[in-house]
């Protein structure tokens, strides 16, 4: 608990997430956190973890997240979301191009919406 007070004062966008947003997060840093001490990520595991930290286990949410872990590889989702940060942060450019860069987010935001509402259009 006092692990997950720690990192909740460090970071503001934890604590601007909704209650249930939290809740789910708390899941998965029990699913890290078993990892991590070499624990297997099973229900019951994971309801230890959840109820030690204080949070009264949703036992759909402990099932989901134990079943989508059952096949995954953790330490290689670790290693691969690392990348993925480092990579996605693409040094800044001085100049004209930086303003080209701006410009195309703008498109794509668009694309996203109008692709959004086309997938509205589907659920009515």
């Amino acid at each position: 608990m006092k692990s997950l007070r720690a990192f909740a004062s460090r970071n503001l966008k934890y604590l601007l997430l909704s209650a249930s947003e939290r809740i789910t997060l708390e899941y998965v840093y029990a699913a890290l956190l078993l990892h991590k001490l070499g624990k297997p990520v099973t229900e019951e595991n994971l309801t230890s973890v959840v109820k030690a930290a204080g949070v009264t286990p949703d036992t759909v949410k402990v099932k989901a997240l134990a079943s989508a872990l059952s096949e995954v590889n953790i330490d290689e989702a670790l290693k691969n979301a690392a990348t993925m940060a480092v990579a996605a942060a693409p040094a800044p450019q001085a100049g004209a191009p930086a303003a080209k860069a701006e410009e195309k987010p703008k498109e794509d935001e668009k694309k996203d919406e109008e692709a959004l509402a086309g997938l509205a259009s589907l659920f009515g």
